[in-house]
C-alpha cells in the first residue's frame, strides 16, 4: 500500500468552530485518516495531520485550504508564529510505498492546483522547491505576512504557482515535500523571551553556538502557559534526535542561569524517536533497559516533562499508533456496515 501524510499549518488556534469546519473537509474524503489537530492560542495557529493513499491525501490537502481560504482573513490574523498565509504550510511525507520523487511529483501537482483554482501565490520548497534559494521555508516566509506585498513585486520571489499579487485576505502558501518533521518546544522558567531567544541561538543550526545539525529555532512567549520556550522545528530527527535537542537546550539554558521545566511535541512524533528517546536516558540514569516498548516511552516522557504543559498520552501523539487507531475505527466501520 502508498501511503503519505500531511501535516498543514493553518493561521488560527483560537476559533474551535472555524477550525473544526477545516478538520471536518479533511475527514470527508474517503481513504484519508485524520491523525490530529492541535492548536495553540499564543501562536494562532492549527497544526492538522492526516494520512492515506496518495490521490486521497493530495484531494484532503486541496479541499482544506479551500476551507482555510473561505474562513480565515489574514488582515485579522495576530500571533507569535512566523507565518505568511491563511494555509501557511503544506508538506507531503511519504510513509510507505512511496519515494521522495514521487512525493516532489504530488506536491507541485497539488500547488498548481491551489495557485490556479484559489487564485493566490504559491511557492514549493524543501524538496519539492524548484530552485535551492527556496528549499528553506524560512527563506520562503522571511518577510511574514507583513512583507509580502514587496516580497511579491521582486523578480527574483514571483510565486512558482498561482497570481504574482498580494491577496490580503489569504497571503500566500508554501506546497513541499519533505521527510518526517518532529515540532518540538522546551520550557522555560522564565518569562524572558531573550532569554528563550538566545538559547535557540546557541542550538539552531544556522546559529553561532553548538549549530546542531537539521534544528530550526526560535524563542518566544507563550501566554496560555505562562512561560518562554525554545520552539524547534528538527528536520532530520536521524542527525539530531528528540532526546539530543532537549539535551542540548538544557545545557545552554543552565549556561545562561535558566532552568528547563518540561517539554512537549506539537502534532505526532515517530515511535522510534520515542523509543530511541526512553533508552537514552534509561542507560544515562544506569536504569534497567525496559522491558516493553510501553515503559521505553514513559521514561522518555518523564525524563523530558513531556506532559507538563499538557497530557501526552502516547496513543494519540505517536505516529504508528494513532494511524492504528484509525484503522482499525476503520475496520470497525465497514464491519459493521457490511
Amino acid at each position: 500500500m502508498k501511503i503519505i501524510a500531511c501535516v498543514p499549518n493553518f493561521s488560527e488556534g483560537c476559533d474551535v468552530n472555524l477550525i473544526r469546519q477545516i478538520a471536518g473537509a479533511v475527514e470527508a474524503v474517503e481513504g484519508v485518516h485524520l491523525l490530529g489537530v492541535e492548536s495553540g492560542r499564543a501562536a494562532n495557529r492549527t497544526v492538522v495531520t492526516f494520512a492515506g493513499e496518495p490521490e486521497a491525501v493530495c484531494e484532503a490537502a486541496f479541499r482544506a485550504a479551500e476551507k482555510a481560504t473561505a474562513l480565515i482573513d489574514m488582515r485579522k490574523h495576530h500571533g507569535i508564529h512566523p507565518r505568511f498565509g491563511a494555509t501557511d504550510v503544506l508538506p507531503l511525507i511519504p510513509v510507505a510505498g512511496v519515494t521522495m520523487d514521487e512525493a516532489v511529483a504530488l506536491a507541485r501537482a497539488l500547488a498548481q492546483r491551489i495557485g490556479n483554482e484559489l487564485q493566490f501565490p504559491v511557492y514549493c520548497y524543501e524538496q519539492a522547491a524548484f530552485c535551492d534559494g527556496r528549499r528553506n521555508l524560512a527563506h520562503c516566509r522571511a518577510g511574514g505576512y507583513e512583507g509580502l506585498a514587496a516580497k511579491l513585486a521582486a523578480p527574483e520571489w514571483q510565486p512558482d504557482f498561482g497570481p504574482a499579487r498580494f491577496v490580503p485576505r489569504t497571503g500566500a502558501t508554501a506546497v513541499g515535500a519533505r521527510n518526517v518533521l518532529v515540532a518540538y518546544n522546551v520550557n522555560l522558567d522564565t518569562a524572558s523571551v531573550a532569554l528563550a531567544h538566545a538559547v535557540a541561538l546557541d542550538v539552531r543550526e544556522s546559529g553561532g553556538g553548538l549549530r546542531l545539525k537539521a534544528v530550526k529555532a526560535i524563542g518566544w512567549f507563550v501566554e496560555e502557559y505562562r512561560l518562554a520556550q525554545v520552539s524547534m522545528n528538527l528536520t532530520d530527527i536521524a542527525a539530531t534526535p528528540l532526546h539530543a535537542a532537549f539535551e542540548a537546550v538544557c545545557g545552554r539554558a543552565q549556561a545562561r542561569g535558566v532552568r528547563v521545566t518540561g517539554s512537549e511535541v506539537v502534532g505526532l512524533v515517530p515511535l522510534q524517536a520515542m523509543l530511541e528517546a526512553g533508552r537514552y536516558f534509561l542507560a544515562k540514569l544506569r536504569q534497567p533497559v525496559a522491558a516493553s516498548d510501553s515503559e521505553t516511552i514513559q521514561a522518555a516522557v518523564r525524563n523530558m516533562g513531556l506532559d507538563e504543559v499538557k497530557p501526552f498520552d502516547p496513543q494519540q501523539k505517536i505516529m504508528e499508533y494513532k494511524m492504528q487507531l484509525c484503522e482499525n475505527r476503520r475496520r470497525r466501520r465497514y464491519s459493521s456496515s457490511s
